[in-house]
C-alpha cells in the first residue's frame, strides 16, 4: 500500500474536532471531489483491517440467487440498504445496555461502516442516520467514485447531544461510471399537511451501459410506537412525490428505506398495494415468496429486546428483476447481547440485492 493514500486515509480518519454548525444549509453544500485523489477500495479495506485489527473478524453473509433466468443484458445493479446508527445517537441517547460502551467509539465503528460498504461494493448506496457525512463519508466514498447527496433532517435529534457532529439525515451514493444524474430532489415529508421532521431523497438516474432511465430514493420514518398513523400520512406523501418523479411508474423505481414499521404498519401495506406496483425484495428470501424477515434489527434497551423487521428495498417489479440478496446475520452470529457490537456496528442489518432490467416490463402492469 502507497504511502500516499496512507496519509490520506489517516488524515481523513480523524473526526473533526469543530463544533456542529448551526445553520442547516451549509450540510447541504456539496464540496467539489475534482480536485481530490481517488483511492483504491483494497487499499482503503486494507486500511480499515488495520484499525479493527483488535476486533473478532467479520461475519460471513452469503448471497443468494433468486434468478429464475439465466439470460442477462446487462450487469446487475447492486443496491445497497442501511440506517448505520448516528454517531451522537449510539453514544447518547440510544441506550444500548448491552453494548460496551468501546464498541461505539467512532474511530473504530467507523471503519467497521467502511468494512461493509467495501466487502459488497453497492453500486447505489442508502444510508439513514449518517452524522458524519462531511468529515467521513463524502470525502472518502466520492475518492471511491461515488456521487454524494446528503439532506439532513431539519430538527435533528443529534443536535442535543453534547460534542454532537451536526445533524443526521439520508445520503444517497452512486457511482459515477455506471450512472449519469439526471434530475435530483430532496423531500422534506409531510404528515396531515404539516411539514415534519423526516426526510428523502429521489434521484432519476440513467445506467450508462443501457440508457435505460430508473429512480432511487431513500427515505426514514418516523420512528416509536403510537405514530403509526404519522408514518402512513409519511409514506402516502412520499408515494404521492414518487409518482410524479416517475411518472406513474413510467420510469422504474427503487425505495430504499428505515420505516420504522412491521408489515402489519398501514405504511407497508400503502406501499404494498401502491399504484407504482411495488414489491418488497427481502419477500423473495422467504418460502413462499411473501414473508418479510423476521428481524432487520435487534437491540437490548432499558425496556426489553427489541427484535423488529422496519427495513426494506422495494423495486417496481413490472420493470426490475431481483437476481439476488444478501442473506440476513443468523441469531447465532448476532450473539446474546445483539447489535450494536465489537462485530457490527448498527443496530440495524444492511440489506444488499442485485437487480436487472425486465426485458418485458409490461408483464405484470
Amino acid at each position: 500500500m502507497g504511502n500516499s493514500t496512507s496519509r490520506l486515509y489517516s488524515a481523513l480518519a480523524k473526526t473533526l474536532s469543530t463544533g456542529a454548525v448551526s445553520k442547516h444549509q451549509e450540510y447541504l453544500e456539496q464540496t467539489d471531489p475534482d480536485f481530490l485523489d481517488p483511492i483504491d477500495p483494497k487499499d482503503l479495506l486494507e486500511e480499515c483491517q488495520v484499525v479493527l485489527q483488535k476486533r473478532p473478524a467479520r461475519f460471513q453473509r452469503d448471497f443468494v440467487n433468486l434468478r429464475t433466468s439465466f439470460s442477462r443484458s446487462h450487469r446487475p445493479i447492486r443496491v445497497m440498504q442501511w440506517n448505520i446508527l448516528a454517531q451522537a445517537l449510539g453514544e447518547g441517547k440510544d441506550n444500548f445496555i448491552q453494548c460496551p460502551r468501546e464498541a461505539l467509539r467512532w474511530e473504530e465503528r467507523k471503519c467497521l461502516i467502511l468494512e461493509e460498504i467495501l466487502a459488497y461494493q453497492p453500486d447505489i448506496l442508502c444510508l439513514q442516520e449518517v452524522d458524519h457525512y462531511f468529515d467521513t463519508f463524502q470525502p472518502l466514498l466520492s475518492r471511491l467514485g461515488y456521487q454524494c447527496t446528503f439532506f439532513p433532517k431539519p430538527w435533528s435529534p443529534c443536535l442535543d447531544v453534547e460534542c454532537n457532529n451536526g445533524p443526521d439525515g439520508c445520503a444517497l451514493f452512486f457511482l459515477k461510471d455506471r450512472f449519469t444524474l439526471v434530475n435530483s430532489t430532496n423531500i422534506r415529508l409531510t404528515a396531515m399537511k404539516l411539514k415534519t421532521n423526516q426526510v428523502a431523497i429521489a434521484q432519476i438516474l440513467k445506467c450508462n451501459e443501457t440508457g435505460k432511465l430508473f429512480c432511487t430514493a431513500v427515505t426514514h420514518l418516523k420512528a416509536r410506537n403510537g405514530w403509526e398513523r404519522f408514518r402512513s400520512a409519511q409514506g402516502a406523501d412520499l408515494l404521492e412525490n414518487l409518482k410524479k418523479i416517475t411518472q406513474e411508474a413510467e420510469v422504474p423505481l427503487i425505495v430504499c428505506g428505515d420505516f420504522n414499521a412491521e408489515p402489519t404498519e398501514e405504511v407497508y401495506k400503502e406501499f404494498s398495494n401502491s399504484s407504482l406496483n411495488l414489491n418488497s425484495a427481502y419477500k423473495l428470501l422467504s418460502a413462499d415468496g411473501l414473508s418479510e424477515p423476521p428481524y432487520t434489527t435487534w437491540k437490548i434497551r432499558p425496556s426489553g429486546e427489541c427484535r423488529h423487521t422496519l427495513d426494506y428495498i422495494w423495486y417496481s417489479q413490472h420493470a426490475l428483476n431481483v437476481n439476488a440478496a444478501l442473506s440476513l446475520l443468523t441469531e447465532e452470529q448476532i450473539g446474546p447481547n445483539r447489535l450494536p457490537s465489537f462485530t457490527y456496528p448498527s443496530d440495524h442489518l444492511s440489506l444488499v440485492c442485485d437487480f436487472t432490467f425486465n426485458e418485458d416490463p409490461d408483464r405484470l402492469l
